[in-house]
Parts: structure tokens; C-alpha cells; sequence
């Protein structure tokens, strides 16, 4: 599969290296021009990941995520020289896929990406056909999405694949060591607050069905999603 990564970035320099190398995996990178714009050249670019900064001009990196995400369930990097831990909650909160803080590992974000097009692309087509019924809830997995007969949520990559890796096993105990190397493929690359902001975010979309409290922390054990009575 031909993948297309549309980098939100106005360093020119580092967008630069970002495009040569990713154009040695023979990934298509687009760039922005116009920074007021983004959604119309999301919209016609049509990108398979997008990797964005905070700070960019007109508006920054917490808004456009923000409009991708009304509309769209495409995985979201940010790509970030900002430190504070909050601006990391925040972009997880807001739907991002992962963080990363500036100066950073090229070799990092290469793994970074190339596992999550895996996650979210390689096997689409065997999972296409799949849905799970759970405590009245259907988990829609080619679409990215929750719902019942009132309500539906959608779901970003990793929280779908957290959701799908729990009723795996439901009603038993999923380590967070598990999780973190079946969602990251290494957990070298994993922070660990990411895992507990990405199942706190899939509690809160639960709780419009009624289920927040059906995805259960295990205090040092890890999660584990059960099913109602």
C-alpha cells in the first residue's frame, strides 16, 4: 500500500528532513503552504497519518487537530519542542495518536510511524468484516466506531485497538505490559502516561452508553473490560 503523510509544520529545515527520509520508505509527504488552510488541504490531500507542531501560524497545532478530528479518525502525531506535560494530555485528549518532543530521533519517529500505518492500514482488509457485541454495543472496527440504538462515538486507532485487545480477554486482566507491546510493537517507544490517557479518553466516550465503569483498572495489574449482568 502507497502511504501519504501530510506533515503540519512550518520549520522548513526540519520539514525537510522529515520528507527525505520518509521518501526513502517511498512514503509520499506533503507539505502546508498555506497555514490558515489546512483542513482544505487535508481535505484534498487525503493523508494516511499526519504529524503536526504546536506552535504554527494563524492558529496552532491544538486546533487543526481538533477540526481533523470532527470529521476524520486519520492517526495524528504531534511533533513538538514544547515540554510541559499538559501540552502532551492535551494532544492525547484531543484525539493524537502519540507525542513527540523536539529535538528528536529520526529512527524513533520512523518506528513511531511505521507502526502505526501498520496498526491502522496493513490488515484493514481482514478486519473489514468485523463487529463485537458487547454489553449492547457495537464495536465497529472497519469504521472506527461505537454505538448503539441512541448513540455512537468514534474512535481513534489506538483506542480502538486498546478496546479490541481487552474484550480479547474480557472479563480477564490485560497487563499494561501487554498492551503497551502489542499497541507500540516495542515499548522502547512508549511513555507510559500514554496508555492511561488513551483508556481514560475510551472511558469517557463509554459514558454516553452508560459503560465507563465496564473497562476496570486493576491497581497494578493492569485493565480489564467485563461484561455486565
Amino acid at each position: 500500500m502507497d502511504y501519504k503523510l501530510l506533515i503540519i509544520e512550518d520549520d522548513l529545515s526540519i520539514f525537510q528532513v522529515i520528507k527525505e527520509r520518509f521518501q526513502q520508505w517511498a512514503i509520499e509527504v506533503i507539505g502546508i503552504d498555506d497555514f490558515k488552510n489546512v483542513i482544505d488541504i487535508f481535505d484534498e490531500e487525503q493523508p494516511h497519518l499526519v504529524i503536526i507542531d504546536i506552535q504554527l501560524p494563524a492558529y496552532d497545532g491544538f486546533h487543526w487537530c481538533r477540526e481533523i478530528r470532527r470529521h476524520h479518525t486519520v492517526p495524528i502525531i504531534f511533533l513538538s519542542s514544547r515540554d510541559h506535560p499538559m501540552d502532551m494530555v492535551m494532544a492525547m485528549q484531543m484525539g493524537a495518536d502519540d507525542f513527540i518532543q523536539k529535538p528528536f530521533n529520526m529512527d524513533v519517529l520512523v518506528a513511531k510511524v511505521q507502526a502505526i500505518l501498520r496498526r491502522s492500514y496493513a490488515y484493514k482488509d481482514e478486519g473489514k468484516s468485523l463487529m463485537t457485541v458487547w454489553n449492547g454495543l457495537t464495536i465497529d472496527y472497519a469504521r472506527s466506531m461505537i454505538y448503539d440504538e441512541d448513540n455512537q462515538q468514534e474512535l481513534t486507532k489506538n483506542e480502538q485497538y486498546i478496546l479490541r485487545i481487552l474484550l480479547e480477554q474480557v472479563n480477564h486482566i490485560v497487563s499494561r505490559e501487554e498492551l503497551m507491546n502489542r499497541l507500540w510493537d516495542d515499548e522502547r517507544f512508549v511513555n507510559d502516561n500514554t496508555l492511561s490517557v488513551n483508556v481514560n479518553r475510551l472511558r469517557t466516550k463509554m459514558e454516553c452508553f452508560g459503560l465507563s465503569d465496564c473497562i476496570q483498572t486493576k491497581k497494578g495489574l493492569g485493565y480489564m473490560a467485563v461484561t455486565k449482568e
